[in-house]
């Protein structure tokens, strides 16, 4: 993934060596007049550096936002995200709505083709929303954003109704209709998220098994192409000249190394071979004043996901405990030392303002978590008494970056202050991670969300019973009947819509502590002048690249 956005935001992408967004980018009204200005002299080409490896490239499966990036760079869908975030026309040229709101109907552009020279038509888009939703092909996301969305998406991804009774149609080639289960004011950013892209059906069924694992198993429609990948190292997109939108298209290529050591990736850096680097808090004073430091705060909240089949994290006060012993202002001024705030709850701060008064979510709730040994060793004694236990040991799931590596390290000394308690950090690669999460083959994770569309319900459908990203075995009848209220009989009532929601992070964090807040994350970052136009998005890929441009390098 926001993102997501996803949107899966692992640990690991801290070490995502992404460009800052805000950072240098020269203000101007329009971004064709930004890329128009691009030095002809300069070679137009970006290297950049990723943490982790990409799992996959199939638009159904990706749950990460390492994927999310690059599949955002080489893929138009219905709509893409522009300047300042903002949906801008991708294959749809323009939509119209019913006065019930619940049909959506686009208008496709006909000069979009694949880069095996088909159109991109309707048929493109039907296929590719039946794939994913289909319980046959296993897909996460599919679910988790079609259902109650998209009329029938639930009674088909759970086997009871077909393919085509999932609310999508064809009229022709060039004209695609949606029919939703309810209103969604924010179905339009939603189209921009990575699970709604589209797929040449027949590229797909030919390629079988590879579709999306390699270079030469990818179709692309966007502004890139992806032409090389070599899996743990790294890969390489050029720009598509086939794309219908060619023209605003100034870099010519983009190379990504897979670097897993901060180190090694400043290192990179200082001798010019790549043109990005986040920091890790060792770095950051030794950089902070350089007139290419930059800090970039995000709707992305990390947090210790706690598996409640495991007997020990089914019991509350055990939970409470966990939620209260980490000591999250030094965490974030110490270990991270990268502009990340304390998280006082589950919604990210400066992400969504109430429809009536104007006000934060985050400054209504306040901090809904309490920092406190003594009050977290209470709920632990009370913890072993119920469970009648002494002493426990936890399995935590993490990163196997440098940086993931020392904040597991720090969080597994804070809570091993809870008397009796040891934990069993086991650091693995992002996919692994990704595996082990949708098994729930751990006890307590490290684990992020950002969003997926601008709303708050992008962030707590997520922990409504069997969700497909849920994976703690939490169940609450009051917590689902709060998020089905909000979508349901509240979605034309904003305002007591948004209060459902306030109550409803009380419900996850104060009263039934399903996950312990960490921290809001930033960006610490060296990025050269020279590279003029990035985005920063608030969902979905982190960065649109089709208007950037290097000048004066």
């Amino acid at each position: 993934m926001k993102k997501t956005k996803w949107y899966l935001l692992s640990f690991t992408l801290l070490m995502s060596m992404l460009l800052a967004a805000c950072s240098g980018a020269e203000e101007t009204t329009k971004e064709e007049e930004e890329s128009s200005s691009a030095d002809s002299s300069s070679k137009q080409e970006l290297h950049l550096t990723e943490g982790a490896e990409i799992p996959t490239m199939d638009s159904s499966l990706t749950i990460d936002a390492i994927a999310s990036q690059w599949l955002g760079s080489t893929k138009d869908g219905l709509y893409r995200l522009g300047k300042d975030g903002k949906t801008e026309p991708g294959i749809a040229k323009d939509h119209k709505v019913s006065e019930d709101g619940l049909v959506w109907t686009f208008q496709l552009r006909e000069d979009a083709v694949w880069s095996n020279g088909d159109p991109v038509t309707a048929h493109d888009f039907v296929y590719a929303w039946q794939r994913t939703i289909d319980p046959d092909t296993g897909s996460e996301y599919g679910p988790y954003m079609m259902n109650g969305v998209i009329k029938n998406a639930e009674a088909v991804s759970q086997g009871e109704k077909e393919l085509d009774a999932l609310g999508v149609k064809a009229v022709d080639d060039f004209t695609f209709e949606v029919t939703l289960e309810r209103p969604t004011p924010y179905f339009q950013s939603m189209t921009a998220f990575g699970t709604f892209l589209p797929m040449n059906q027949k590229f797909v069924e030919e390629k079988g098994e590879k579709y999306a694992m390699e270079a030469d198993a990818l179709l692309s429609n966007g502004p890139f192409i992806m032409t090389e990948w070599d899996h743990g190292e790294g890969w390489t997109v050029e720009k598509n000249d086939d794309y219908w939108d060619a023209d605003k298209v100034k870099l010519e290529k983009i190379t990504v190394n897979v670097v897993k050591d901060t180190a090694s990736a400043v290192n990179l850096y200082e001798t010019n071979e790549v043109d990005v680097t986040n920091l890790s808090s060792e770095f950051v004073d030794k950089y902070r004043t350089n007139e290419e430091f930059k800090t970039e705060e995000e709707p992305t909240v990390f947090f210790l996901k706690m598996n409640q089949e495991n007997e020990i994290l089914s019991n509350l006060h055990a939970r409470k405990a966990i939620q209260m012993v980490v000591d999250r202002q030094s965490m974030v001024d110490v270990i991270l030392n990268n502009g990340s705030i304390p998280a006082g709850g589950y919604m990210p701060a400066n992400f969504v303002n109430h429809p009536e008064t104007g006000e934060d979510f985050r400054d209504i709730n306040g901090s809904l978590v309490t920092d406190s040994v003594a009050k977290a060793q209470e709920h632990w004694k009370k913890a072993k008494e119920e469970l009648g236990i002494e002493t426990a040991e936890l399995r935590y799931l993490g990163g196997d970056t440098e940086v993931a590596q020392n904040l597991d390290a720090f969080i597994k000394d804070q809570l091993e202050q809870l008397e009796g308690l040891s934990i069993k950090v086991e650091s693995v690669p992002f996919k692994v991670r990704l595996e082990r999460d949708s098994n729930m083959d751990y006890d307590i994770e490290n684990y992020g969300w950002g969003p997926d569309y601008i709303d708050p319900n992008t962030f707590l459908n997520l922990w409504v019973t069997d969700g497909g990203n849920n994976k703690t075995g939490y169940s609450s009848e009051k917590y689902d009947s709060l998020i089905k209220k909000a979508g349901t009989e509240l979605a034309q009532k904003p305002g007591e819509r948004f209060e459902t929601f306030l109550e409803a992070e009380k419900l996850l964090i104060q009263e039934d502590a399903v996950i312990a807040p960490l921290y809001q994350r930033a960006k610490a970052q060296l990025w050269k002048p020279y590279i003029k136009n990035v985005t920063a998005n608030p969902m979905g890929p982190d960065y649109t690249y089709k208007y950037a441009y290097i000048e004066g390098k």
